[in-house]
């Protein structure tokens, strides 16, 4: 549960940040966010699966790169239902989507399902010479 909620502010993060990049796209507050966040995530967890299983075949032919259009409907749906999100177009939505997709990711990596924060364990040995395994 604790995860889910890191998540959740990692996803409030995420848009308060590609408002601040992209002029076309607005944040009324914190508040706005932390709700267009829980929005978001709900027509992700129910809508996404099914865009990306009827839209599977452009996908494969743009190796995936098809996503971000289908993250920036999302986005563009959620910015009709909550008043504090404004989109102001599809061109903003696809960038604040590639914006919202990469800083979430990033954070994310970070985080256990259980919500603490995890690091990389990598143990290098040194073979023969300068070879590393």
């Amino acid at each position: 549960m604790k995860g889910l909620v890191i998540r959740w502010l990692i996803l409030t993060f995420a848009i308060m940040t590609a408002a601040y990049l992209f002029p076309g796209i607005h944040v009324r507050g914190f508040g706005s966010a932390l709700f267009s966040a829980l929005v978001l995530g709900i027509l992700n967890a129910f809508f996404r699966p099914i865009l990306f299983i009827l839209t599977l075949p452009i996908n494969v032919l743009t190796l995936g790169l098809f996503t971000f259009v289908i993250n920036a409907l999302l986005l563009m749906m959620t910015s009709g239902i909550i008043g504090g999100l404004v989109v102001n177009g599809f061109g903003s939505a696809l960038l604040g989507s590639f914006v919202i997709s990469l800083v979430s990711l990033l954070l994310s990596s970070f985080i256990s399902d259980r919500g603490q924060v995890e690091s990389l364990d990598i143990e290098l040995r040194r073979r023969s010479g300068n070879h590393w395994e």
